[in-house]
């Protein structure tokens, strides 16, 4: 049920450089921060409770493993239309919709808890129910926060929310600890409910100014396809998301299994697994404090491998080990570990996704995360009731390991240095009668006449355009050679309607723009190519 503040991407710049704690002199960024964290020290509490009632309840690995899917399991199937939601309506009210939605939901758990009324079947609803709640918060939140920083202020702004995030990490399941022993899961339970008032009391302050378009918004399902059409065909954003699913599925088995590894391997009572808990939390507040540092010195993919590895030799150590010290330090480094690779790829997954999908694309991030989440936790948890745990934790660190292999392939790198922001220098077309947005599909055509000597590197060139192309709205695209003349190609791409081409003109961003350019180098004598709009005309039968 995290209600982590996200990481953070702005395409608005600046020429001065952003120090460590710009982000904290606006003050809006200033009190969401507080509130989240507050939020979210409660939001472990209640993690602690829920997995510790479980064990109570249903004391087998796969039902306390059911918990970890019940909150992720929402995420996986309704993070499409809630990013699509977050793109075309008021993203502030559906803040303001979901906090409250998270409130009724943890206090109502509360309630029964505290009348002793909460079976198994119980607890999973209650804490499906928060996950639909943070199902449809997540994308929304993603999608506000870059409205608050600059593109400067981007990695003081990850720092930030992460150590705020891990602050709550380390604090959060030790208090809940400490409170269940005291007074019961009921108590986290009605905290967590509490907490989420903080966050609706900055949300309903906040006056939100909107980005202007002069065009409609779009509808929810189309919406819905243009996001998912933006992260099929963008190879960066494409590459987060594997190395997210590589990362994510064996690292969920230390979430899933670790409160019976305290309970039944290392006869702890609730206040150790929180101890254990918040060293995973120590550590994440270590890797906050490192992660600018390996940015710094070292390569995207050579510092998210060593992350990779460190976190399944903690794995593999408590797999092995039932050495409180050496348990803790293993903690220590998977967490800091985990805060490296995610800060990672939430920094890559969102220097690729532009203003206008922001939501969307982090929205299928979020379903990668979430449903490796999710299947991690029930395969971990399945294998563990048939083998034992020691074995099946082995089985997951090792498998972190081998994913390093197919990360070779899946660079990071290329998220880095892209201008996503709207460049808007496409020219309005010219018509010669007024179009209804609803007119079309409507092909686009563009005529390129190049040096036949030149082909070879013309088409490597366009192969990056049509991805572009399709990114921003197309359905289809096709690259044409006249046959006849040597060196003359027609570029055509197909879009649903006059207003989604529209939409194509304030998609459109710097970074496309010198791609643009690079083809417009190939034309002979600096001319430029010739583009031509076309629209499906309706004939009666």
């Amino acid at each position: 049920m995290s209600k982590s503040t996200p990481h953070i991407s702005n395409e608005s710049s600046t020429d001065a450089p952003a120090g460590p704690w710009s982000p904290m002199r606006k003050s809006i960024f200033r009190s969401l921060w507080i509130a989240t964290v507050v939020s979210n020290i409660a939001t472990w509490m209640h993690n602690v409770g829920a997995a510790w009632l479980m064990t109570s309840l249903a004391p087998s690995p796969f039902m306390v493993s059911l918990v970890q899917a019940a909150t992720s399991f929402p995420l996986f199937v309704l993070a499409i239309p809630s990013g699509a939601l977050a793109d075309v309506f008021d993203r502030r009210r559906l803040l303001l919709i979901t906090q409250g939605w998270m409130l009724v939901a943890a206090a109502g758990l509360a309630v029964l808890a505290a009348f002793g009324q909460v079976s198994p079947m119980l607890l999973l609803i209650f804490t499906m129910a928060l996950g639909i709640g943070a199902a449809f918060n997540a994308p929304a939140w993603q999608a506000i926060v870059p409205e608050l920083v600059t593109r400067e202020e981007i990695p003081a702004a990850v720092t930030l929310n992460s150590a705020g995030f891990n602050v709550s990490r380390a604090v959060g399941p030790a208090l809940g600890g400490l409170i269940v022993a005291v007074a019961g899961a009921q108590a986290t339970f009605g905290l967590n409910a509490v907490s989420f008032v903080g966050v609706l009391i900055v949300l309903y302050r906040w006056h939100r100014e909107k980005s202007p378009s002069a065009l409609p918004p779009e509808h929810l399902f189309g919406a819905m396809v243009a996001g998912l059409r933006y992260a099929r065909h963008a190879p960066g954003f494409r590459n987060v998301l594997w190395r997210l699913l590589l990362f994510v599925f064996p690292a969920s088995a230390l979430w899933a299994l670790l409160p019976l590894v305290a309970r039944q391997e290392l006869g702890m009572g609730a206040s150790g697994y929180g101890v254990l808990l918040g060293a995973v939390g120590v550590g994440a507040v270590i890797g906050a404090y490192l992660f600018p540092i390996l940015r710094k010195k070292l390569s995207v993919d050579l510092y998210t491998s060593i992350a990779t590895i460190s976190y399944s030799l903690a794995l593999l150590a408590l797999a092995m080990s039932r050495s409180l010290p050496l348990l803790l330090l293993a903690m220590l480094l998977a967490g800091a570990a985990w805060l490296i690779m995610l800060s990672s790829l939430n920094v890559a997954a969102q220097s690729v996704a532009a203003s206008w999908v922001r939501a969307r694309a982090l929205s299928v991030y979020l379903i990668f995360f979430f449903g490796s989440m999710a299947l991690g936790s029930l395969a971990w948890g399945a294998l563990a009731s048939a083998v034992t745990m020691p074995p099946a934790i082995a089985v997951s660190g090792c498998a972190a390991v081998l994913a390093i292999v197919a990360n070779k392939r899946l660079t990071l790198t290329s998220a880095e240095g892209l201008d996503l922001s709207p460049s808007l220098h496409w020219p309005a077309p010219d018509l010669h009668r007024p179009l209804e947005g609803d007119s079309g599909p409507a092909m686009i055509t563009v005529e390129y006449n190049i040096d036949p000597s030149r082909a070879q590197d013309f088409r490597h060139v366009m192969h990056h355009l049509r991805s572009s192309r399709l990114r921003d709205g197309a359905m289809q695209w096709n690259l044409f050679q006249d046959s006849s003349v040597p060196g003359r190609y027609l570029e055509c791409f197909l879009v649903g309607s006059w207003l989604e081409h529209l939409r194509q003109h304030e998609r459109v961003t710097a970074t496309d723009r010198a791609l643009q350019d690079r083809v417009r180098a190939f034309q002979r004598d600096a001319t430029d190519p010739v583009v031509s709009h076309f629209v499906a005309e309706r004939t009666d039968a």
